[in-house]
């Protein structure tokens, strides 16, 4: 199989090689590959922790005094390029950020300590990086990615390309930025390392909680290899009794069925507590993980495994305080009975045991139990919003718009400004590209998929009004000349 090209005429490599995708994620599914690697004795260590840093940065017409003829530049270049506008001054910081996990995993190993560090990086900052021309970010990356001297240390994993939260993005489209990162992924760092992305981070920790948003959701990423996916503790609902999971530090089984009756499962994991970064950048997990002594699940004694994700970049303790935290907890935890590890590597030690994902205790999203207290699988997607709009109607607080780091963020409500035009460019996008089959080898496919994508970044939504509704709204303009003009 050939080496894709990171760039197809000057765009990011996102799509046209979905076959080749496919056939190296289907064989990397079953084979163990990083617990041997790691050299951890899961039978005598008493608990462990996972960290993920989180980078994105969105990409937005600002290349440019006019608003309709800039270029489509990375956030980051335009704070590099704007340092003196509020705090643009961090930019430099925040490329030192995504840069120096590549220096900090070689100086950690080579003291023969055994550092753990999971990394998601959203499709838009890892080109807007290439557009600013800061090779040497990518560079240092690669090098722990590629190197096989570093790979029990560093687990990507999967995100959507554009940084879309799945509750308000249309299904077909999330599915497209899921393909297009691992397509991105293995244009940069090669087979190889794709077949080691295992566990997936939605963006904002957004679950869709509408049954049938969040099947579609689950299923997009079964169908496209990941085994496991994040997911914070107060969006999800043991389904045995409706409760938040009473033991979070062990794996789930997040099950979703949707409205004809479809269920579909994956290996939930837990990230317990709220959006804080303090809590990865002061190593919080680990010394959560002090506290805690093995447990039985399926009749086998296993540890615990305390799991946190926070952006890489923001904020002053993780820019300044987390390098020496890290570097502190990693000598302390290194080769001890309280060691970091990354969660594939934890699972493989996990099934090797002889658990089965069948042994794990299921949840389901929020609210599930009361839908279906009064639908049955199968009754279909009329009578499904029949029964949300009832249950809205008695109770103000039961809502279908997912959940996120916080639960009281909605990502939909407050956005009519942005939600209207990406989904006027999303259904064009459906009629004119995706119904009439165009190849998505097509240089047009990939101009169009690109702006799309761009298009549907959260922090459009989050933000709601003023310049970034602007910026978001552009973008889908811009989409729509190119429908327009490319596809008749």
């Amino acid at each position: 199989m050939n080496a894709l090209p990171e760039y197809e005429n000057d765009l990011p490599n996102i799509c046209g090689q979905e076959a080749d995708v496919e056939a190296v994620v289907a064989k990397a599914r079953t084979q163990p590959l990083f617990a041997e690697r790691g050299g951890i004795d899961f039978g005598s260590i008493r608990a462990a922790s996972a960290i993920a840093l989180h980078q994105h940065q969105p990409l937005i017409p600002a290349g440019g005094a006019d608003l309709s003829t800039a270029a489509l530049i990375s956030n980051l270049q335009y704070m590099m390029e704007n340092q003196h506008i509020g705090d643009n001054y961090n930019a430099p910081a925040f490329v030192w950020c995504y840069k120096r996990m590549g220096e900090f995993i070689p100086q950690l190993m080579n003291e023969g300590k055994a550092p753990r560090c999971m990394l998601e990086y959203s499709g838009t900052l890892l080109h807007g990086l290439r557009k600013m021309g800061e090779h040497h970010v990518i560079d240092a990356l690669k090098g722990i990615t590629c190197n096989p001297e570093y790979q029990s240390a560093i687990e990507w994993l999967g995100m959507p390309w554009g940084h879309a939260v799945a509750p308000s993005t249309p299904a077909q489209d999330f599915r497209l930025h899921v393909k297009a990162f691992q397509h991105h992924f293995a244009a940069i760092f090669g087979w190889e390392a794709l077949e080691r992305m295992r566990g997936f981070s939605p963006s904002e920790m957004a679950l869709p909680n509408h049954p049938d948003v969040a099947y579609a959701f689950v299923k997009t990423l079964v169908d496209c290899g990941f085994q496991w996916v994040l997911v914070q503790e107060h969006t999800v609902q043991q389904v045995e009794n409706g409760r938040h999971p009473e033991r979070p530090h062990i794996p789930h089984r997040l099950v979703c069925t949707n409205s004809h009756g479809e269920t579909v499962s994956l290996i939930a994991i837990i990230k317990t507590q709220g959006s804080d970064t303090k809590l990865v950048a002061q190593m919080q997990p680990w010394f959560e993980a002090q506290g805690l002594q093995r447990v039985t699940l399926a009749g086998q004694s296993i540890p615990p495994l305390v799991t946190q994700i926070a952006d890489g970049e923001n904020g002053g303790v993780m820019m300044n305080e987390f390098p020496g935290k890290f570097m502190e907890v990693v000598g302390a935890a290194s080769h001890s009975d309280t060691p970091l590890m990354n969660v594939s590597e934890y699972l493989e030690h996990l099934f090797a045991l002889g658990i089965q994902e069948t042994d794990l205790p299921e949840v389901q999203p929020l609210f599930h139990d009361r839908i279906w207290a009064r639908l049955q699988p199968g009754d279909g997607p009329q009578k499904l919003e029949q029964v949300i709009a009832d249950l809205k109607q008695e109770d103000g607080r039961f809502h279908m718009e997912g959940g996120s780091w916080t639960s009281d963020l909605s990502w939909v409500k407050g956005y009519d400004d942005v939600l209207g035009p990406m989904e006027e460019a999303s259904v064009k996008f459906h009629q004119k590209v995706l119904a009439p089959g165009i190849s998505s080898s097509d240089p047009a496919y990939r101009n169009a998929l690109f702006h799309l994508m761009a298009s549907q970044t959260s922090c459009y939504r989050y933000w709601g009004q003023g310049l970034w509704t602007d910026y978001g709204r552009e973008i889908c303009r811009r989409l729509n000349a190119i429908l327009d003009q490319d596809f008749g």
